[in-house]
């Protein structure tokens, strides 16, 4: 396979394309049926008659379904391949691939993907592109963001990509713990615009607050525990969810998604009471109930043949906090702030 190397945002580039169907070793088992696949960090995406779900995991899961009610969990990972780049810039970074984005764009399906270790921000967000999901034939695009120990204080994970309306311009938001959700425009290729330099639209706390429990899943990381960004379009205003909390923990997980709201991309995003989410605002929209879910976190949000959904992965209550696909329909209230249904 023939690559070419440059430079590119900070990042060592392979390019090429990638397969997935194309030499991959033969897995063990079928693919299979299920009706609430396990998944983490899921996003989704429709194409003619099928949804796709993209998930956290080996070269990134994929899971797919013809009515959201029966999903097909595929065996064979979406990249059979997994760059040269990767490990590269990411130090320790083992082929687990970690919560994936996709979004269609300008007739290309656009995937990006999260290269880390667990509680570091030495970290790396790829972009694959398609023109169609059901062939399932990704092109490396290379790197969009890294990040750097001691350099940076974001962490290029958790990317969600976001079109600005008004001047049809891709937005990447992204991050977890540190400085909080970052944002940058991208240009017409989905990499970071040249000039461009992330700003924090919302962290977990005000910066002067300092919360007395240290981090009990990584003390690199810090106690400003929000991740996990996803931006929703909805009768003129951009919807920023967040996941608040630690996830990863099993029935000791404590995840919750929380929102705010701007007219503008790049905010500022304000909650329901009016609160500045870069100081610790936010809306709670879901959290675990102790019965059926122990907690729930990284979530999407789309709209379907007309409905708005939302999805996220739920910790069972009843499974020893097994990580489970949630699906609920959105409501709106009369000022515009969503609600879900069960």
């Amino acid at each position: 396979m023939k690559r070419q190397l440059l430079i590119l945002a900070g990042c060592l580039v392979i390019t090429g394309t990638m397969q997935a169907q194309e030499r991959r070793p033969r897995m063990r088992g079928e693919a299979f049926q299920t009706e609430t696949p396990m998944v983490h960090d899921p996003v989704m995406a429709k194409e003619r008659d099928t949804y796709y779900i993209y998930a956290t995991g080996m070269g990134i899961q994929q899971v797919t379904s013809k009515d959201r009610k029966t999903w097909t969990v595929s065996r064979q990972p979406v990249m059979s391949v997994i760059p040269g780049w990767t490990t590269d810039s990411v130090p320790g970074f083992n082929n687990h691939v970690w919560a994936p984005d996709i979004i269609q764009w300008h007739g290309r399906w656009w995937l990006a993907y999260s290269c880390s270790t667990f509680g570091k921000n030495g970290s790396a967000i790829g972009l694959l592109s398609s023109r169609s999901l059901a062939a399932n034939m990704w092109k490396d695009e290379g790197c969009i963001v890294t990040s750097r120990e001691k350099r940076d204080n974001w962490n290029a994970i958790d990317p969600n990509f976001v079109i600005d309306d008004a001047t049809d311009t891709p937005w990447l938001v992204w991050g977890s713990f540190w400085d909080g959700i970052q944002i940058a425009r991208l240009d017409s290729t989905m990499h970071i615009a040249k000039g461009e330099k992330p700003q924090t639209i919302a962290r977990r706390y005000d910066p002067s607050y300092t919360p007395d429990e240290p981090n009990p899943t990584s003390r690199f990381a810090g106690t400003n525990a929000i991740e996990a960004p996803f931006i929703f379009k909805h009768n003129g205003y951009y919807y920023l969810f967040v996941s608040w909390d630690y996830c990863c923990r099993g029935a000791k997980s404590n995840y919750r998604v929380a929102v705010g709201r701007s007219k503008n991309v790049s905010g500022p995003y304000l909650d329901r009471n009016g609160k500045d989410m870069a100081n610790g605002g936010g809306t709670i929209v879901i959290e675990g109930d102790k019965k059926e879910w122990e907690a729930a976190g990284h979530c999407a949000a789309y709209n379907f043949d007309g409905e708005d959904i939302f999805i996220c992965h739920g910790y069972s209550a009843t499974q020893n906090g097994a990580a489970l696909l949630i699906q609920r329909p959105i409501s709106w209230t009369a000022d515009g702030w969503p609600e879900l249904k069960k």
